[in-house]
């Protein structure tokens, strides 16, 4: 039962995300990536959670197929929206019970064809506290952490201070993708200042599409910077050039991060590896 926090005390990590998938394409698409991500030994990997709950028994099978098919760390989301308390208590029951040993605590939004949406545990807080409720003490826990501020935040100072709140209730926190150092050395800084100091990992999402990519952002409120975006566009219709764009920048991005002496990097794979392996071997990162 390997925790994240212990992974964290012990050095910055490298992690992988991955979504539930849909069908049997999907499902092949996934295992390729993760046949050519595992040799990297990544400290840990996460595995999303859709949109009230729709994908539950998917995401739970995936995270104990992978503490039990691989030698892959594992790490569930889990979002409080559309759910009862007595149906995330025994969410987190059966993860506990299955032997895993990390979770992801997350408000959730709701989902975008739904207008009865309800959440019985309000915060992301509320959530972090019955998982240390039902966890026994087994759970590393983290929360989600948006560096430009959450989309839904009325400013940026009100944003922090919940931020910095339920840090303190969790373990460690993973950060929304981002584009700009100054945004994640701000945020540090300002938790700091706080009294915060519970490690954030940095979420990194390299750009490979123009199209998804400013989608991505304006859903979770990132700002694509405009050199960037100029570079991108220039290249837009040459899927290739935009790829090796992307990669160099969010190399660069990563390199930025880890010398100012962030915790860890998370990339978002997308279910597919090729940048990931990219980013990786370009800064030349050690086997953990």
């Amino acid at each position: 039962m390997t925790r994240i926090d212990t992974l964290l005390a012990q050095g910055p990590t490298i992690s992988f995300e991955f979504f539930p998938p849909r069908d049997a394409q999907g499902e092949e698409v996934l295992w390729k990536a993760l046949a050519e991500l595992e040799p990297l030994a990544p400290s840990f990997v996460s595995v999303t959670y859709g949109a009230g709950g729709s994908t539950r028994e998917r995401t739970h099978r995936l995270v104990v197929d992978l503490l039990t098919r691989t030698s892959l760390v594992p790490m569930a989301h889990l979002t409080a929206v559309n759910h009862t308390r007595d149906e995330l208590a025994s969410i987190l029951t059966r993860y506990r019970d299955a032997t895993i040993a990390n979770v992801l605590c997350l408000r959730g939004d709701p989902p975008r064809d739904a207008s009865d949406s309800f959440w019985e545990l309000e915060r992301a807080s509320d959530l972090v506290t019955l998982a240390r409720e039902v966890g026994e003490g087994r759970f590393a826990i983290g929360v989600a952490a948006h560096p430009e501020g959450h989309p839904l935040a009325p400013d940026l100072a009100s944003d922090r201070g919940h931020l910095a709140a339920k840090l303190r209730l969790a373990d460690f926190g993973v950060t929304q993708f981002f584009f700009r150092l100054s945004d994640y050395l701000g945020m540090v800084e300002d938790l700091a200042a706080r009294g915060c100091d519970t490690p954030v990992v940095p979420g990194i999402m390299p750009v490979t599409n123009v199209r998804q990519i400013t989608r991505f952002a304006e859903l979770s409120g990132a700002e694509l910077p405009a050199e960037l975006t100029e570079r991108l566009h220039a290249v837009r219709d040459d899927a290739a050039e935009v790829r090796r764009i992307g990669v160099e920048v969010a190399t660069q991005l990563c390199q930025d991060l880890l010398d100012a002496g962030a915790p860890g990097l998370h990339f978002y794979t997308l279910n597919r590896s090729t940048a990931t392996r990219e980013i990786h071997a370009n800064l030349g990162l050690s086997r953990r």
